[in-house]
């Protein structure tokens, strides 16, 4: 094995060039050292680095410990030069350079001087690489250690086959450029993160709105306010008069609609709240937006199913387009109920659905009704452990407690059926899925949390119809049929859809405009709490 001078460097510093060692062992009186020597000592130095790390301490005993970043090769050279660039770079992806730390990379390139200098930066560097291959290609954070209600199961490369893979590349530049999300979302993503950047350095959206209600034919000051806030936002044009005026109306109505609020263009207290959101905050939503896309950069199916909780929605994709959308009810704000994010595949519907109520339920809503009066929750029927229905008036509820409860619950098929007259099935260990509801005046509501976890529709015949559509000729007679039948009914998916139960405050339309919702579980604020942790900071206002 030899190592030439890798980079140039004043002759007086002859030991190295520029940025990596040249290889020269001295003995001990100052002769070089045998080129067997020279290797050892190279070798060794790479095993002592990699010993810690059975991913890169592997792959180097596979290739005989072979270099590849530290040789005067053009191969080497690129394979550098493509991670160093990419180091420089990690901000535009939301991610902190001190956690890459290039700069000191440069510096220790420069520094090296011996064979075993050399051993310990080629670890240093495949260490780089995979840290930033895995940061920027599957996030930076374990979902789960965030928050519990998290359940994605990040698509993170094998380390190895990682280096393999950037050993072999013919083009080290577009290899580290394919490793980001190819996403469309991703890319907007980093195009608005650009965006908010700048607006901030430039003071960001100015002065809050006075928090009292504003509305059309009010005027005066905080009229005013709110009028120089939306224009710097975007949503109108600029305009001298200090009326709340059609045009001020227009824009408030435009900016609710961009964040889920209720749309009537009058500025009152849940509208005047988010207009006052921070640039600084919105930031942050886009940057924990880029980390979640990077948790789920897998293939999502060219047709499936899109929930996003903060969005209180439920959408059919298929081909990038929205076939389907619909209003969604999601779990309380509690603990107990939270909606957890996961992705699955559902595979069939069942209509005129029974509902097997959860032990959980029985344990804290329904038991201690039984325990005082037997026949309560009438329209429940009690079966014991062989499907026999129970005779209430026979047994002593008081007896039982949640731990040793020897019975089970169903409400059956009805129209007043907690899950309504269909559900559809992603069978998952969470016992989440989507179903209809008799409450439908849920939907009307403006922020939607209310369930026990699972997804409620607002359209639920509908978003069948449109599912039935791949396999039915008349889908909407054949469900109609089922349905009438009264009779609880299992219809498979000829072709099982990917579902995707997401949570983005902030995500991009169609057209390209990117809109925000509230952190109704504060999982955001979380996660961003652990991205600054790890060194992610926003810039500073000028001025």
């Amino acid at each position: 094995m030899h190592f030439p001078c890798l980079f140039r460097v004043p002759t007086s510093r002859c030991l190295i060039g520029g940025l990596a060692v040249c290889a020269l062992a001295l003995s001990l009186a100052g002769a070089p050292a045998p080129a067997t020597a020279q290797v050892t000592a190279y070798k060794q130095a790479v095993a002592e680095a990699a010993w810690e790390d059975d991913d890169i301490a592997a792959f180097y005993r596979e290739t005989g410990y072979a270099p590849i970043w530290t040789g005067e090769d053009d191969d080497a050279r690129a394979r550098r030069a493509a991670l160093l660039r990419a180091l420089e770079g990690v901000e535009v992806h939301g991610l902190p350079a001190g956690r890459y730390d290039p700069e000191g990379l440069l510096r220790r390139m420069g520094e090296a001087r011996t064979t075993r200098d050399l051993g310990l930066l080629e670890v240093e560097l495949s260490r780089a690489f995979l840290r930033y291959a895995r940061d920027v290609q599957s996030g930076m954070l374990i979902p789960a250690r965030i928050d519990d209600g998290i359940k994605r199961e990040v698509n993170a490369k094998d380390r190895q086959t990682q280096l393999v893979a950037f050993a072999q590349a013919s083009d080290p530049v577009r290899f580290m450029r394919q490793l980001p999300p190819a996403t469309g979302e991703y890319r907007a993503l980093m195009k608005q993160k650009l965006k908010m950047e700048r607006l901030i350095a430039e003071g960001g959206w100015g002065a809050a709105v006075p928090m009292r209600k504003l509305e059309p034919g009010d005027s005066g000051a905080a009229v005013v306010a709110l009028r120089d806030r939306l224009i710097r936002m975007g949503y109108m044009e600029r305009s001298a008069t200090m009326s709340y005026d059609r045009a001020l109306e227009a824009a408030v109505l435009r900016f609710q609609l961009a964040h889920g609020l209720e749309a009537d263009g009058v500025a009152g207290t849940s509208t005047l709240e988010e207009i006052n959101v921070s640039a600084a905050d919105r930031l942050k939503s886009v940057i924990v937006a880029m980390e979640r896309e990077r948790w789920l950069n897998l293939d999502r199916g060219e047709r499936h199913i899109l929930v996003n909780q903060t969005d209180f929605s439920a959408k059919i994709i298929d081909n990038g387009r929205v076939r389907f959308q619909t209003r969604a009810v999601i779990g309380k704000n509690l603990s107990t109920h939270e909606t957890p994010e996961f992705s699955d595949v559902m595979d069939h519907m069942v209509i005129n659905p029974s509902w097997y109520v959860p032990r959980s339920i029985i344990a804290s809503e329904y038991l201690p009704q039984l325990r005082a009066n037997p026949y309560a929750v009438s329209h429940l029927v009690i079966t014991d452990a062989r499907g026999r229905q129970v005779n209430r008036g026979a047994v002593n509820f008081a007896r039982y407690s949640a731990r040793n409860f020897p019975f089970d619950m169903r409400q059956p098929p009805g129209p007043r059926n907690a899950l309504g007259r269909v559900k559809f099935m992603f069978p998952n260990k969470h016992n989440i899925y989507l179903h209809d509801t008799p409450h439908k005046n849920l939907f009307s509501r403006e922020v939607r949390t209310y369930s026990h976890g699972c997804i409620r529709l607002n359209d639920p015949f509908d978003f069948a119809y449109a599912l039935l559509s791949y396999q039915e000729e008349r889908p909407q007679a054949f469900f109609d049929r089922v349905l009438a039948s009264g009779q609880e009914t299992r219809v498979e998916l000829k072709e099982p859809l990917p579902v995707h139960l997401i949570y983005r405050t902030a995500f991009t339309t169609t057209d390209g405009r990117t809109e925000y919702r509230r952190d109704v579980y504060d999982r955001d604020a979380r996660i961003w709490e652990a991205l600054r942790a790890r060194g992610v900071a926003l810039p500073s206002y000028q001025g």
